[in-house]
């Protein structure tokens, strides 16, 4: 069954979703997608700086959302689809092990309200506090930090390896980086 543009056009992004999730059909998605293949390939052309590899990641990155999407609950489609080319754009990186050359403020990436309590004067104790201030967080969030952090994994990958929703996987990040702060603020103040 081929759509009319004009029946579908004027359709918002989350209409277009629940069309493609209801039926099945991969023009709704495809549409949607088209709207932002654009940013897609800006994301894809800013982390792979080549013109062919973006292309190819812009179709890599449809093929995958048409086979995963519905296993996302998505809010924003937008912000989704930035995340998932970004994501996608960096595990090509990691894999070529390039070194992947990003900005890295707070603005940018959730780093910041671990990374700053490793910036005072005596390392040694501050790596040590935290080690035991993560190994007192409860189970998810120990495991969603350590993923996040340490083994430099998204939210998708987190919650594709643990089964947790991606909801949960976000509140447990946000919940043990302030349990961390907490704890860390503590042990040190202490000493």
């Amino acid at each position: 069954m081929i759509l009319k543009i004009e029946n579908i056009k004027n359709k918002t992004d989350s209409e277009l979703l629940s069309l493609f999730c209801s039926s099945g059909n991969s023009e709704y998605l495809g549409y949607l997608y088209n709207r932002y293949m654009h940013l897609v390939y800006g994301v894809c052309l800013k982390y792979l700086q080549n013109s062919d590899d973006a292309q190819d990641a812009v179709m890599q990155i449809f093929e995958f959302i048409l086979e995963k999407i519905n296993k996302y609950e998505i809010g924003v489609f937008r912000t989704w689809i930035y995340s998932v080319a970004r994501n996608h754009c960096l595990q090509k990186l990691r894999k070529k092990n390039k070194e992947i050359l990003t900005d890295f403020s707070a603005n940018f990436m959730d780093f910041s309200d671990i990374s700053h309590l490793l910036y005072k004067q005596d390392d040694e104790k501050q790596i040590a506090a935290l080690n035991q201030c993560i190994e007192k967080l409860p189970e998810t969030q120990r495991c969603s930090i350590k993923m996040f952090f340490f083994d430099e994994k998204s939210y998708a990958d987190i919650a594709d390896e643990t089964q947790y929703h991606i909801k949960s996987v976000k509140s447990y990040i946000q919940n043990g980086k302030r349990n961390l702060k907490i704890c860390m603020e503590n042990k040190l103040q202490d000493e």
